[in-house]
């Protein structure tokens, strides 16, 4: 069978650290060629709760969609997303894009209407696959990102796993937060 990239965007409001990290656990379980974004800081967007941990993972998979989907959700489940008496979000990971798929599949939008929306998404997409066209847009990642006229601030974040630092030195350091206003 044929591997497929895809992109994924995990966030977390809840035990921020340590439920990204048995995400990336549990995914890289069944992905191939796994890269993570830098980690970002962002207030929440639709929903009243305490700031999240966002990052974007690339990766590659022989899954069809759905059953990528799937397996997703269990991993949310895993992580008390769908606990009845949770407070806030926990784990959730949606799938941006799936190779080159656009529609509506089983009602799974791709490419994911966040990439365009929120900058926790944008952001980190754009510094991972800078060249990489949006299937709709006409636009590669970098360009969106330059254009981009979203009200969102972001802070990068100092964040390790696996024995692995997410975001680089220079980020942190660099840019502690990234406004871009309507």
């Amino acid at each position: 069978m044929s591997l497929t990239q895809i992109y994924l965007g995990l966030g977390s409001n809840v035990e921020r650290e340590s439920r990204l990290c048995a995400g990336l656990d549990a995914l890289a379980g069944f992905l191939t060629d796994m890269r993570c974004s830098a980690v970002f800081e962002s207030q929440p967007v639709g929903i009243k709760s305490g700031p999240f941990f966002n990052l974007v993972v690339s990766a590659y998979t022989d899954l069809p969609l759905l059953e990528l989907d799937r397996r997703l959700k269990f991993i949310e489940a895993d992580n008390g997303r769908y606990a009845p008496n949770r407070k806030g979000l926990p784990l959730d990971i949606d799938v941006l894009l799936y190779g080159d798929l656009v529609g509506n599949f089983d009602g799974l939008i791709l490419p994911r209407a966040e990439i365009l929306k929120n900058a926790f998404v944008l952001w980190p997409l754009s510094m991972m696959a800078p060249d990489r066209m949006h299937p709709e847009a006409g636009k590669t990642m970098a360009e969106l990102w330059r254009d981009a006229q979203i009200d969102q601030v972001l802070a990068p974040v100092g964040f390790e796993w696996q024995g692995r630092q997410l975001t680089p030195q220079e980020l942190s350091c660099k840019s502690r937060a990234c406004s871009r206003k309507t």
